[in-house]
């Protein structure tokens, strides 16, 4: 993939499995929380230095109290080791997603990868097919490997700069995290927070404890729908979570993950993008969007949702479908914006303009499959379901 430099206003840095950069609010009347998101974090220790990091033997015996409102919760802490290159890769730890990254070219004709068994049985190749949730030329994936030990890798034709990264976010050291005990809605839409999907907020900070990205903030403009490109039928669409948000925070040096929210087949909705210590998720308490990394160069009051899956040639579920409208819909009746409009959206940091659906996909912004087609396809749909009743 080529990126532009990274600079202060719309940061780009490369990235192993990139939706995109910044160039660069989502409801009000929440419930109110018996604790802060930032009192959450506080709880988990999340100021603890290291963003990549070797975990220990055991996990804490003395783990921090749970604050009034929550419950501990143990999460495993996720292992990686990254390589660059064809050729064999085999890790210490069970592998349960190969992360998969290549520029030059736009297909991935002839790339492919064989996974290698816990008994070291090398399995069949399987082809590196599509181009994931990634902008410009080349591709990302992030793809499930069962707990092998090891993979092999072959570039697709014409492809450069070929990493992967090996992830675990299973079988780990256990972490103590506080989680809130009561359900978590905003304007009656239940989602999860980020401590109750295993958010480990101590990769948000460097090691000397100053924040990889700290949150800008930018009034609402528009709404952009991806899919992750991962694997349909997930088992453990929360273990999926964590790897996007370590491959995002940590190896793409983005410091977080890159969406608002994402939503898996179940219909449950995954809080994204850390805000800050206000009650409202993706929004400080002025209602402005924290800046994600999702649509290169059009990051900043651009809101990101990712259906975790692969939307190419089926759509969403029934649930999924169902979570995503409610969403949608909360998000426009609080910002006021009506679903079905074009609009000319202007960054707030480099000026630039694009005129786009105020409700639409991924690939309106730049080239790429993302959000799928069939995915893309249902967006009319989406666009007059949230301006309906509901």
């Amino acid at each position: 993939m080529t990126v532009p430099p990274k600079s202060p206003t719309d940061a780009t840095p490369s990235s192993l499995l990139s939706p995109s950069s910044p160039s660069s609010p989502l409801f009000a009347d929440r419930a109110p929380a018996r604790v802060t998101r930032r009192g959450l974090i506080g709880a988990a220790g999340a100021l603890a230095a290291g963003a990549v990091f070797a975990p220990a033997a055991t996990a804490d015996p003395t783990p921090p109290p749970a604050a009034a409102g929550t419950t501990s919760e143990a999460f495993p802490e996720t292992r990686v080791k990254a390589a660059t290159g064809e050729g064999s890769v085999q890790a210490d730890f069970p592998i349960g997603y190969v992360g998969v990254r290549w520029s030059g070219t736009r297909g991935a004709t002839g790339g492919g990868i064989r996974l290698i068994g816990a008994n070291g049985a090398e399995g069949p190749w399987r082809p590196l097919t599509g181009t994931g949730c990634s902008d410009g030329d080349g591709g990302t994936l992030l793809i499930p490997a069962d707990g092998a030990s090891g993979y092999e890798l072959r570039a697709p034709d014409g492809a450069t700069d070929l990493r992967s990264l090996a992830i675990d976010t299973t079988h780990g050291p256990m972490r103590e995290v506080a989680v809130p005990t009561d359900t978590t809605r905003v304007r009656g839409v239940a989602y999860l927070t980020r401590a109750a999907w295993g958010a480990d907020e101590k990769l948000r900070f460097r090691s000397d404890g100053t924040e990889i990205s700290p949150q800008t903030y930018h009034p609402f403009q528009t709404l952009t729908v991806h899919h992750t490109a991962t694997a349909n039928g997930d088992p453990d669409p929360a273990a999926t979570v964590r790897a996007l948000y370590h491959v995002h925070t940590v190896t793409n040096d983005w410091g977080d993950i890159g969406y608002h929210y994402l939503i898996d087949e179940a219909g449950q909705i995954y809080e994204g993008r850390y805000s800050g210590e206000g009650a409202t998720p993706a929004h400080d308490d002025n209602g402005k969007l924290v800046t994600g990394f999702h649509v290169l160069s059009f990051n900043p009051g651009n809101l990101g949702i990712a259906l975790i899956g692969n939307l190419v040639k089926q759509g969403p579920t029934a649930a999924a479908r169902t979570a995503l409208t409610d969403l949608v819909r909360s998000v426009v009746r609080m910002h006021g914006v009506d679903p079905e409009a074009r609009v000319e959206y202007v960054s707030p940091t480099t000026g630039r303009t694009k005129e786009v659906h105020e409700i639409g996909g991924h690939r309106d912004w730049m080239a790429t499959e993302c959000p799928g087609e069939a995915m893309y396809g249902e967006l009319a749909a989406l666009r007059k379901a949230a301006a309906s009743g509901g």
